[in-house]
């Protein structure tokens, strides 16, 4: 069973930048493409990023194209989420999850964490 555990959320200013990680136990990855959703305040879980296991598909959702990175180290287990040029709307619980395809739908993911909190102050 794959187990997720997200970090490197926090509090910071419009413009800061953050890098998010998602490590996996053991090489529960292994062949498994990641993705990134958040959970905004009153809002519905939003797609945010995605990378295969080779990273030879990475997709980003519009709002974040430009500012975000996402990239994975499989030696050890770990994806990240670079978050550059951060704006309020930004602000979110980031959730990681882990499949077989590409897919803009959470329940389309077999296995995610309990998320780390993102908060972004103008």
């Amino acid at each position: 069973q794959v187990h997720l555990v997200e970090s490197g959320g926090g509090l910071v200013q419009a413009g800061a930048s953050l890098r998010l990680s998602c490590a996996a136990s053991g090489s529960a990855l292994n062949n498994r493409a990641v993705a990134w959703f958040r959970r905004g305040p009153g809002k519905d879980d939003e797609f945010v990023a995605f990378i295969t296991w080779a990273g030879g598909d990475i997709r980003y959702a519009e709002s974040v194209t430009g500012r975000f990175t996402i990239s994975r180290d499989n030696a050890k287990n770990t994806v990240y989420l670079q978050m550059n040029s951060l704006k309020p709307e930004d602000t979110a619980l980031y959730f990681c999850a882990s499949g077989n395809y590409f897919s803009i739908q959470k329940h389309e993911y077999d296995y995610w964490g309990q998320g780390t909190q993102v908060t972004v102050s103008s």
